[in-house]
Order: structure tokens, then C-alpha cells, then sequence
């Protein structure tokens, strides 16, 4: 007998790949989704699914995840996003690992806290090996008994009470269907970024953005290798370098204009 794990997914509008992230979690004993009230066919797809769906207003990823981990009963838990599909490959490890544990005699007391998982992500036309993309390992099979959850920006991370493992195979990422979808998600991310510039009390402005636009692009395509992804890894330091720009631009929102009396 394995200690049971439980698969945890949190979904809003996920329907473009949420039946084959649920299927690649069909070794879990049991499938967790907590739903920010969607309003596409996510929450049908995912009982269709034989998951057990909770929802609960958005509230950020941290008090998200925290609300997730606390319906948890199981000993483990392994997290994908619902734009991820994880491997056969990965799979394996998963059970291998859990199984181990349990053969080597060791308690709960005794076992990692979590285990590092590497992601490949798609962009533009193929799986990023480089551009700072690859491995970009994520701790996904975890104890919840052992786990912290941070929160920084719109990003958030598990932190683990106790030592770490790491995992082989790879979750597949597909973060975006367009350029369009991209350039939202990078205005928000500037945005949420710039407020937290000016809240600290950082400078931004044109010169100021422009070098940190051109530092960016010179890291994602020179220093992480960017220009061995072809084409892709071009248009992402592009991209990169456009969110560094908007961020440090918008830190000096001006008035635009307002109050409509200028002569």
C-alpha cells in the first residue's frame, strides 16, 4: 500500500486543455478542483472528469491555495495549472517515489516534504529549451502538513517545511494560445508591477525603462541562450523586453491630460 495522493488543479475558464490535464492525473486516488466560478464549460468538464469540484471567489493565488490545501486529506498532494499535462514519464516517478518511501520503512515523520518538478513550456512553435524557460523546476508532489505558500505579485510559490527531492519527466506547459493572450497577460503583469514599484517608492521614466528593457532582452536572448530557440526565442525576449519597458514607464502614470482645461 502507497500513502494516497490527490491531484489539485485550481481552474477558471480552463476548458482549453482541462481534459487532458485531468486525464494526465488519473494515477492520483482522488482529483481536487477549486473553480473561481468560470463561466465557460470548465466546471462540467471537470465533473465529467469524475473530479470533485469546489468554487470560491478569487481571491488571489495564496488564500486560493490555502483554502485548496485545507480540503486536502490526503498525505500528498501533486499540483498541476490547468494549462499543464503531466507525462507518462513523470507519472512513473510520481508513483515510484511515493512507493519507495513506504518500502523503505520510513513514517510521515520521516519523508520529504516535497519534490522539485522540471516544466517544459511551449512558445511560439516549440518547446523552449532555453531562454531561462527550461528546466524551470517547480515544486508540484508535496505533503501538505509541510508546505508554505508565498506569494509574491501575481506569482506564487510552495515552500517547504523539510528536506526536497527532485523528480524525472517533465509537466508540459501551454501557457498561451496567441500572441494576443500573451500581450494580455503582460499588460497585467506590468501594471501589477508598476504599482508595486511606486508603492515602494521607485523611480521609473523613459530612461529608465528603456535600459531595463534592453538589460531584459539582452538576458533572456544572449545570457540564457534566447538565440538557440530560433525564432520563438527572439520573439520572447521581445516580448520580455516590452514588459520591462511598460513596467518602469507606467511607475510615472502623468495626468493624461486631465483635468481637460490645459489652453
Amino acid at each position: 500500500m502507497r500513502p494516497a495522493i490527490t491531484g489539485l488543479v485550481l481552474t477558471y475558464n480552463g476548458e482549453r486543455l482541462l481534459d487532458r490535464c485531468l486525464a494526465s492525473l488519473s494515477f492520483c486516488d482522488k482529483v481536487l478542483v477549486v473553480d473561481s466560478f468560470s463561466t465557460d464549460r470548465t466546471v462540467d468538464m471537470a465533473r465529467a472528469a469524475g473530479a470533485e469540484v469546489v468554487q470560491r471567489k478569487w481571491e488571489g493565488p495564496g488564500p486560493q491555495f490555502r483554502h485548496a490545501l485545507s480540503l486536502i486529506d490526503t498525505e500528498w498532494v501533486f499540483s498541476l495549472d490547468q494549462d499543464e499535462i503531466c507525462t507518462e514519464e513523470l507519472r512513473e516517478s510520481v508513483l515510484a517515489t511515493v512507493r519507495a518511501q513506504v518500502r523503505g520503512g520510513e513514517g510521515s515523520h520521516t519523508a520529504k516534504a516535497g519534490h522539485w518538478v522540471p516544466r517544459r513550456s511551449w512558445y511560439f512553435d516549440r518547446f523552449m529549451k532555453h531562454s531561462g524557460w527550461y528546466p524551470d523546476y517547480l515544486l508540484r508532489l508535496f505533503r501538505p502538513a509541510h508546505m508554505e505558500v508565498h506569494v509574491s505579485g501575481a506569482h506564487y510559490s510552495f515552500h517547504p517545511r523539510g528536506e526536497t527531492g527532485r523528480l524525472r519527466g517533465d509537466i508540459l506547459h501551454y501557457p498561451y494560445d496567441s500572441f494576443r493572450q500573451h500581450l494580455d497577460k503582460i499588460n497585467s503583469y506590468a501594471q501589477q508591477g508598476a504599482d508595486d514599484l511606486r508603492a515602494k517608492g521607485r523611480q521609473g521614466g523613459v530612461a529608465v525603462a528603456t535600459a531595463h528593457g534592453l538589460a531584459r532582452f539582452l538576458k533572456l536572448y544572449v545570457v540564457k541562450l534566447g538565440f538557440l530557440d530560433g525564432r520563438a526565442g527572439f520573439i520572447n525576449a521581445a516580448h520580455g523586453a516590452f514588459y520591462a519597458f511598460l513596467k518602469y514607464i507606467r511607475v510615472q502614470e502623468g495626468d493624461w491630460g486631465a483635468p481637460f482645461d490645459h489652453h
